[in-house]
């Protein structure tokens, strides 16, 4: 790998095209300007997903891995957060047929609905106060992680990291209705176990950022040197 580096301020102005081509000629510090930008919401992706830590982080290392080896096709038809995410899916979906949860994967609207239905989602009351922030928000990742892997990732990519309708669609690969009717299902039964509080965690959800950050950028460009 190339270790020959542009200016970081050039690199930082870069469109996700010119990024991509930096990469695919062996600019090792494109490439981790690329993970940098986009660590935080594919962990999230992968998070949501998988609902564990350690395998969300093994699954976004592995995804990088190959979009390392792919990027020369990227052509910028859609954005480079898009191309990622379906990478991350992927990674994803394959470890969680390993688990033997190939029905969690493309389940039929009405499984959904039925085991959506049967879920018990009120068994913890929400905190009641401010203080409590940090709570809410680890109550608010336990009710995603209760939720069908269907409705999680549609509810990671349209609430926590605001994609529109049409990106969530391109990035999941499903129809855009299909998108919202999961999206106002998902809403539906947050907020019946966390009432008016959930708006004041959704932006936070999975935090992946400093050290985080720092330790699975070196330890995927770690894997490239070897």
């Amino acid at each position: 790998m190339n270790t020959v580096a542009a200016p970081a301020a050039v690199l930082a102005e870069e469109n996700d095209l010119a990024l991509a081509r930096r990469i695919a000629a062996g600019e090792a510090a494109a490439f981790e300007l690329m993970m940098r930008r986009h660590n935080r919401r594919l962990y999230r992706l992968a998070r949501a997903t998988l609902r564990n830590d350690a395998d969300a982080e093994e699954a976004l290392q592995e995804a990088y891995l190959a979009a390392y080896r792919s990027i020369a096709r990227f052509r910028g038809d859609a954005s480079l957060f898009t191309w990622l995410s379906r990478l991350v899916l992927n990674e994803c979906y394959g470890r969680l047929r390993k688990r033997g949860r190939r029905e969690a994967l493309c389940p039929m609207a009405d499984d959904i609905e039925d085991e959506a239905d049967a879920m018990t989602i009120n068994d913890f009351d929400p905190p009641y106060h401010a203080a409590a922030r940090a709570q809410l928000r680890a109550l608010l990742e336990a009710r995603l992680d209760a939720l069908p892997v269907a409705y999680r990732t549609v509810f990671v990519l349209r609430a926590v990291e605001e994609l529109s309708v049409e990106e969530t669609a391109r990035s999941l690969g499903i129809p855009e209705a299909t998108v919202r009717s999961r999206h106002f299902r998902a809403n539906a039964l947050l907020r019946e176990a966390l009432s008016h509080d959930i708006d004041a965690t959704e932006k936070s959800l999975f935090e992946f950022d400093g050290d985080d950050c720092d330790r699975l950028v070196a330890a995927t460009l770690a894997r490239l040197r070897a």
